[in-house]
Parts: structure tokens; sequence; C-alpha cells
């Protein structure tokens, strides 16, 4: 299956003009008139028409490239996701385009776009914490273009998702923070937009009622973009660590809230467990050496990337239209060590 965009040929269709002046137009020819030039240009936009950077390629049948859409490749989760998708896709002869969106729906859409002139035969994506509207990717899976979600996905577009099973892995962490006798558990979470917020929220809240403990919001901080501004987790640590009745632990939801937290802790002066424990989502690979070592839920990023590339050349190679889709679920492990173990009286 190929992803089918806008060619010069629907331009001088639907302009009613030869393919030829269409493209002479669009190569601002001295041969076309300047009437003409601004209609195909106008004709151009409307219909999103990207130029082919790979013509050659598309004769061939694809462009053996996909395109990924990260938040941050300085993220350990979504470094070991990469290599995960390389290890497939280098194998199979394809190349990847890596974008980041450092959290931004703008920069994401961008990113889309700029992968879109390189003629990918395939998207795999993870949505920024800003994304709420996916009409621009919507626009290209109904034009053909094979795209898989893996990590922040939308049910909006009919199609394969890799996903952690970030409820299991919220739970186990709750329950392990309770079981070690702290009863005052605060969540402090990623935007509501983002998909694995509601499921890491869940986890947290279905925990503490199995408990007989019910969540209190005020327990509960957003970071609007995952923790990327500093002043969000500050704020959201000032919130809880100085109110009249504070935690006496901390669940973090994501890897850079999570790491920054610990550290943020040490500015202020807590003692890691004594004052306040903490256990958090993060694929840190030196959560063993961090003072105090760091109890945390770890997803399988490689493997995420691994089987979302194998989804999405599935569909690339595909003799025949795809119409039925999985959603892949895999484990997430809980690391317990010093940070969350109970304290000694």
């Amino acid at each position: 299956m190929n992803f089918g965009g806008v060619t010069i040929k629907d331009i001088a269709k639907e302009l009613g003009i030869s393919p030829s002046a269409v493209s002479k137009a669009l190569k601002d020819s001295h041969e076309i008139g300047e009437k003409t030039k601004a209609l195909v240009l106008e004709c151009a936009k409307r219909l999103n028409y990207q130029p082919n950077l790979n013509a050659q390629s598309l004769k061939r049948g694809n462009s053996k490239s996909i395109g990924i859409v990260v938040s941050t490749i300085e993220n350990q989760f979504f470094s070991q996701v990469i290599n995960g998708i390389e290890s497939v896709a280098h194998s199979k002869g394809y190349n990847v385009f890596i974008t980041q969106t450092h959290e931004s729906y703008e920069l994401e859409m961008q990113n889309v776009r700029h992968l879109t002139f390189r003629s990918i035969d395939g998207l795999l994506i993870s949505l920024s914490t800003e994304t709420q509207n996916i009409d621009h990717l919507k626009n290209l899976h109904e034009k053909g273009l094979p795209i898989v979600f893996f990590d922040r996905v939308s049910d909006e577009i009919d199609t394969h998702k890799v996903v952690a099973d970030n409820f299991a892995g919220a739970y186990k962490a709750t329950t392990q923070l309770l079981e070690a006798g702290y009863r005052k558990i605060a969540h402090i979470t990623s935007s509501v937009n983002v998909s694995i917020t509601a499921e890491r929220l869940r986890g947290y809240k279905d925990a503490l009622e199995q408990h007989g403990m019910q969540p209190h919001e005020k327990l509960i901080k957003y970071c609007p973009h995952g923790g990327k501004d500093l002043a969000e987790i500050e704020n959201a640590l000032s919130e809880l660590l100085y109110a009249d009745d504070k935690p006496d632990a901390i669940f973090t939801a994501s890897d850079r809230i999570t790491t920054t937290t610990l550290s943020l802790l040490h500015k202020l002066g807590f003692r890691i467990p004594a004052d306040i424990a903490l256990l958090g989502f993060t694929n840190t690979q030196l959560a063993e050496v961090l003072n105090p070592p760091l109890s945390a839920v770890y997803q399988p990023g490689f493997e995420m990337g691994k089987k979302a590339t194998e989804m999405l050349i599935s569909i690339i190679e595909s003799k025949r239209p795809v119409t039925e889709f999985e959603t892949t679920v895999l484990p997430t492990r809980v690391f317990i060590r010093s940070s969350s173990q109970p304290v000694k009286t």
C-alpha cells in the first residue's frame, strides 16, 4: 500500500489545464503567465500539494523510508524505542527519519509535513502533550499514508497501536507504596490530553480504592507539558510539600517528571525516603546508582519500537488494503529500590 498524495495531475484536473502547464507554473517558468501561476499556487495550497522529492522511488512503488515523531530523543524511553525501530527497519531495508516535537503541537504538525516532503512510506508517531486535534494525521491517513501510533496514542484513527500496560504499572507502583506503609501518596502526572495520563491515573486511583482509601484531588498535580518546563514540576512540588497536610510519598508518571522530582527534592533538602518516598515511571539506566537508588516503573521501549515497526511495514507491504487493526499492550515492570522502602523506626 502506498501513500497517494496530491499530484500535479490532480491540480491540472482541478483547473482544467495540462499537467505540463502546472509543472511549469510551480517552477515559476517564464512560459506561463502570472495569472495562471497564481491560480496554480492557490490550488496547490488548497489541496495541500507537496512537491515529490523522491519521484524515482515512487515509480518503483515505495521510497523505503519511515518517518518517526517523538517528543525528545534525550528521553531514555524514546531512545530505546528508536533503537527498536531501527533494528527492524534496517533489517528490512528501510531508512528512518527521526523528528522531535519537544511537546509542541505546532512542531508536531511541521514535522509531519516535513516527513511527507520526503515521500515516506509510513509514519510512526507518539503524540505531543499539547496535541488535542489530530486532523493533520487524519488527512494523511485518509489519503492512504500508513500510520502506527505508539506510547501516546489516539482512538480517532483506526490503525495499529503499541502501548505499555500503563494501568498495571501505576497500580503496582501505588500498591507497593501502600504496602510499604505510606498513606498520603501524591501523584504528579503529565497533560490531561495524553492517553498515558488517564491510564496511569486510573491505576493510581484504583490501587488506593482497593486499599479502602479515597483519592484526593489536592494530591494530584498535572504538568501540561510533561515536565519539559521545570517550573511546572517546581510548582507542583511546592503545592504538595508546603501544604498543611503534606504527602509522605510521591508517585510520578513520566521519565522527565520522575528524575526532575528526585533532583528538586535533593535541592530542597528533603531526605528520601526518610522525609518523603519516591517511585515513578522512568527508563533511565542510572536508576540503580542514583542517590538513593530509584524505585521505578520500567516500560519495554525497545520492544515497543520493534513491534510498532513490524506493524507499520506489514501495512506498507500489504498487497491488499488493511482493514483489521490491533492494539498491542506490552507489560511494564516495577523495580523496588531504596527510594520507596519503608522507613525504619
